[in-house]
């Protein structure tokens, strides 16, 4: 790889006495793992410069499955997440690093994650909204295509008042049964324009982002949602249920 490229680190792991494995989401070549040598050495100038949330410039080389760095510059200082943000952030970070494919371009959610991480860092409201939208987009790139908008029986556009059951590689068919799979025609349409006017809104955009997400997840839980959860209880135990959960 000879050229540089807009990236960020994702995840990060100690490889030997003084190395890292790391994998990167790129913004041409999508999640690419990368081993820098001796970027744990105490001089090392890459030891402040490889954390999450950092926008980096890199390069590297290799034809293997794990390339070598050769360069990384950090092109501004790292997104300010803080509190229960960060674990958003790190949530962001576990799901990319779980379900994308190694090498496979991703450009459009490349900067989807981007302007994520941006609106967590700026603001001081629920970070719902914004993983609701990303968890979106992210599916819509591993190719998940559903249509929010029409009953998958009829075919006719649904009805804001009527209950649609979600039947999984199916779509959303008219329903009487109202359960953890059945959403609103008001829902499906907000999660079709992704803008989440109510907290019912919200809550039906993580209810259906869960159930699509967990087939590419598959049974091993998320590491980001249990540490948010000991925050949680670290910071307010009577309070924990009120707080807003990835």
């Amino acid at each position: 790889m000879d050229g540089w490229q807009r990236a960020f680190v994702i995840h990060a792991r100690p490889y030997s006495e003084t190395s890292l494995l790391l994998d990167f989401f790129t913004e041409n070549e999508g999640r690419v793992r990368i081993l820098s040598k001796g970027a744990r050495g105490r001089r090392s100038p890459l030891k402040g410069a490889l954390q999450p949330f950092t926008p980096l410039l890199i390069r590297w080389s290799g034809r293997g499955e794990v390339k070598t760095l050769r360069d990384a510059e950090p092109i501004s200082l790292a997104l300010p997440l803080t509190g229960s943000v960060l674990y958003s952030g790190l949530y962001l970070n576990e799901l990319l690093s779980r379900v994308l494919e190694n090498g496979t371009s991703y450009s459009v959610l490349f900067f989807e994650y981007l302007s994520c991480l941006q609106i967590l860092a700026a603001s001081d409201t629920t970070p719902e909204a914004a993983l609701r939208r990303f968890e979106l987009a992210l599916l819509t790139q591993l190719g998940y295509g559903l249509d929010f908008l029409h009953c998958a029986g009829s075919g006719e556009p649904v009805s804001d008042s009527m209950t649609y059951r979600y039947r999984e590689e199916k779509g959303f068919i008219a329903s009487l049964v109202v359960d953890h799979n059945s959403f609103t025609g008001f829902e499906l349409k907000s999660l079709a324009s992704r803008e989440f006017p109510t907290i019912e809104t919200l809550k039906a955009a993580k209810r259906f982002t869960r159930m699509a997400l967990k087939p590419y997840l598959g049974g091993k839980p998320l590491k980001s949602r249990e540490l948010f959860r000991q925050f949680a209880i670290k910071k307010s135990p009577k309070k924990r249920a009120l707080m807003i959960e990835q």
